[in-house]
């Protein structure tokens, strides 16, 4: 599926991508604008570039001033154009139109909007699903206030972390997220049969010192790309099974008995086609692979390798510095967070939410009863 579901051609020059609802971009924008006459002077064809320098062999004054499209066609790997003046085709991928794409700001709600009208909700619950993250800005900066964010979607799941968290760096829990250390993109509970569907983060306070930047992930844009790029690495992670593990804490011991893969797809019979609906990441908390022949480890090493190469690329990572009075709001099963090392006393709160109270809350917003009732 292409990361884009609509591509729109104005009168003024430009190409609009706009992204779908199934596989969003953290790391650039929802919409954005291309120039057509820029598009078709860096058509990647063997007629317009040379294929071993890469130098351009178009003449780019040939390009008429008044350049259009005649068709334009979105597939799976990208965008292809035919163009008015000469019927000449191009193709570019999707990654290099997201490259050449310019930001703007994510997708951002305001709190009081939330708070006080289910149409607020109905649109930040749109904007994870969509998405796989929305910020809500102007929260206020206390624990109750975050709280009652939260509780707005469903009520907070509670853990060997207890329910809502306000923490510092002083490892009273004995987890790397109460340190001071940077965290690489992983998921959270991985060493739970049901992970939490979804994770809020507010930083109330950060004083004496500086970093903590935040990291996002696209876990399912970064498995699409494993399939197209290794097809073997992605079958691999799709079907080895391995476990994670939560030991730190006194008397607490969690590992499922049941071992899951990294990526879970729609179905698993069809993996080359088949919707990723689940990433099951996290390097630091994964468990012994006990019971897996040796190539099998040997196996699962190598198709890791490509993966973690693939979630840490430039255009994989989207790093923004949280603020106070912004909570960020993700989708756990889809997007990997992690952080940057920092310095100085830092004050986190937030909570887990699962991700079947998520769905129900999404759907009831946005489908009547008896749309909702026709499913069942």
């Amino acid at each position: 599926m292409s990361p884009y579901s609509s591509f729109l051609v104005d009168g003024v020059g430009k190409i609009t991508l706009k992204d779908g609802p199934s596989l969003g971009d953290l790391s650039s924008s929802p919409a954005r604008s291309l120039l057509k006459h820029g598009i078709r002077d860096h058509c990647p064809c063997g007629e317009c570039r040379h294929p071993e320098t890469k130098q351009r062999l178009l003449d780019t004054f040939s390009i008429p001033e008044d350049i259009s499209p005649k068709r334009v066609e979105g597939g799976e790997h990208g965008l292809r154009i035919a163009w008015a003046n000469d019927e000449h085709e191009s193709f570019y991928t999707w990654d290099w139109l997201r490259a050449q794409s310019k930001p703007t700001k994510p997708p951002t709600l305001n709190y009081r909007n939330v708070m006080d009208d289910d149409e607020g909700v109905k649109e930040w619950t749109g904007n994870i699903r969509q998405w796989g993250f929305c910020f809500v800005d102007g929260c206020p900066t206390t624990s109750i206030g975050t709280q009652s964010l939260i509780e707005r979607i469903a009520f907070i799941r509670t853990t060997h972390y207890g329910g809502f968290w306000r923490f510092t760096s002083d490892l009273s829990t004995k987890d790397s997220a109460y340190t001071q250390l940077a965290l690489g993109a992983h998921n959270d509970n991985t060493y739970f049969t049901d992970p939490a569907g979804l994770q809020t983060f507010h930083l109330l306070s950060h004083s004496n010192g500086d970093g903590g930047v935040s990291l996002l992930v696209d876990g399912f844009r970064a498995a699409n790309i494993l399939r197209e790029e290794s097809p073997e690495a992605f079958r691999t992670l799709c079907h080895t099974k391995i476990r994670g593990h939560s030991s730190g804490n006194e008397n607490i011991a969690i590992m499922p008995d049941c071992a899951f893969p990294v990526i879970t797809v729609e179905n698993d019979a069809d993996w080359r086609r088949a919707e990723v609906t689940q990433i099951r990441w996290n390097n630091d908390d994964r468990a012994a692979m006990t019971g897996l022949s040796s190539s099998a480890v040997a196996g699962f090493y190598a198709a890791a390798r490509k993966w973690v190469a693939i979630l840490r690329r430039p255009h994989s990572e989207y790093w923004v510095q949280l603020q106070p009075g912004t909570a960020l709001t993700f989708d756990n099963w889809r997007v990997l967070h992690g952080r940057s090392a920092f310095t100085g006393e830092r004050e986190m709160c937030g909570a887990y939410t699962n991700m079947d109270d998520f769905i129900s809350r999404w759907k009831t917003l946005h489908f009547s009863k008896q749309d909702v009732l026709n499913a069942v």
